[in-house]
């Protein structure tokens, strides 16, 4: 039992090191860039370690994306932990949310996105996936915003907020869009504590 201990954690270290390249390379190099042989290289495994935990690109990148979500997810809660209470806490989530819509992640689920649109195989791994990672990241919002989702308007509100983020991290893509995105998230900060504030005292 002893010598498989190790084999494990030898394993899962692989696995991690697999899934962390994929998305260096996506970002790097793009999905046409994006070949199992150049994340093997990157990821410093080999070939066939690779191909034994993941034995097609889409298996790759669609687990990278699953991982790094999951793992993104734990992080903006420890982040969300140390915001004050308050009215202040509300811009502290957003902008916390809105980072991770910029960040390496954000880039390489783009990739994956454009790549899906003729790639029928991706498509079918990437639309539940997308799914399921847009049910948890509203949940996640949800709770870090400390509001009732069974309030009306919430949901909205909610999912607004996401729609927003989604769309300015496409907007700064290509280029610095820092200034009229600081200005429009102070904009919508006011608009979206107005609207939960009157939807809890509506209760």
């Amino acid at each position: 039992m002893s010598s498989r201990v190790p084999q494990q954690e030898r394993s899962r270290a692989t696995q991690a090191r697999l899934l962390e390249a994929t998305v260096e390379c996506l970002v790097e190099h793009g999905w046409s860039g994006t070949t199992t042989t150049v994340v093997a290289a990157h990821a410093g495994v080999s070939r066939g370690a690779q191909l034994h935990h993941y034995p097609t690109k889409t298996a790759l990148v669609t687990a990278a994306v699953t991982h790094l979500t999951e793992r993104r997810a734990a992080e903006l809660r420890a982040e969300a932990a140390a915001l004050p209470s308050g009215p202040q806490r509300l811009d502290g989530v957003v902008d916390l949310l809105a980072a991770s819509f910029t960040g390496p992640l954000f880039v390489a689920a783009l990739e994956l996105w454009v790549a899906a649109r003729t790639d029928a195989e991706l498509r079918a791994a990437l639309v539940p996936l997308e799914a399921r990672i847009g049910r948890e990241m509203y949940r996640l919002t949800v709770e870090l915003l400390g509001v009732d989702e069974r309030r009306p308007g919430v949901r909205e509100s909610v999912q607004a907020t996401l729609d927003l983020l989604r769309g300015l991290g496409v907007a700064n893509l290509l280029s610095d869009d820092s200034p009229r995105r600081a200005a429009l998230l102070h904009t919508w900060k006011r608009q979206l504590a107005a609207l939960l504030t009157l939807e809890s005292e509506r209760r």
